[in-house]
């Protein structure tokens, strides 16, 4: 079963609805116990980054997101909840994060003749044609919806890098703690592929 975690900001019933598509259990919850009870958690999410973040803290689940993402079990974080999991965002500065990985959320420059937010179909470039990503065909084309953008520390986290005015890195993974800046839910049969991926990937623990 996986759960899908509502902090009161989130593209809930798009990423519910990708997984009745495909077959997969899951349910959406705000309660810690039904979270650490999934063998899979997804960390979707739409939005500003710092309502996000003062959302999950008032109901407690930055606690419970830190502990599932240190566990080793399966842990997919989607758009607002791949740049939860690092350390700092320009879109709101000074507001306490997750810390879970290393990297910083920067603004995608509004000087390149670019429409910003960024919002549409990119090829993107895959590093590691495992895990998530497994029979992936690179250069695919997934869908974006983001002002801000991933620069990791850490380039072995890096699993997926797109280019928009800046070089994006656009999926990383640590253990079993996935996330990814583009909507797989929202990105046709790849996007499919990639979330039944994760599924095998919860179902395996």
């Amino acid at each position: 079963m996986i759960a899908i975690v509502d902090y009161g900001a989130g593209n809930l019933h798009s990423v519910k609805n990708a997984l009745d598509f495909i077959g997969a259990k899951s349910f959406v919850t705000s309660d810690a116990q039904e979270i650490k009870s999934a063998c899979g958690v997804i960390l979707p999410g739409v939005g500003a980054f710092g309502d996000a973040m003062n959302s999950m803290r008032q109901n407690n689940l930055h606690i419970v997101i830190k502990d599932i993402a240190k566990s080793g079990r399966p842990f997919l974080g989607i758009c607002i909840g791949l740049q939860l999991l690092f350390e700092s965002s320009q879109e709101s500065p000074g507001v306490a994060v997750l810390g879970v990985l290393n990297g910083t959320i920067n603004k995608i420059p509004d000087n390149l003749g670019l429409k910003v937010p960024h919002i549409g179909w990119n090829s993107v470039k895959i590093h590691q044609k495992t895990g998530i990503f497994k029979g992936i065909e690179e250069n695919s084309y997934l869908y974006f919806v983001h002002s801000y953008y991933l620069k990791a520390n850490n380039d072995l986290d890096v699993t997926a890098t797109t280019h928009y005015g800046v070089e994006i890195d656009a999926a990383v993974q640590s253990g079993n703690t996935y996330a990814v800046q583009f909507h797989p839910e929202k990105s046709g049969d790849n996007g499919i592929l990639i979330l039944k991926n994760f599924v095998q990937l919860a179902r395996e623990g």
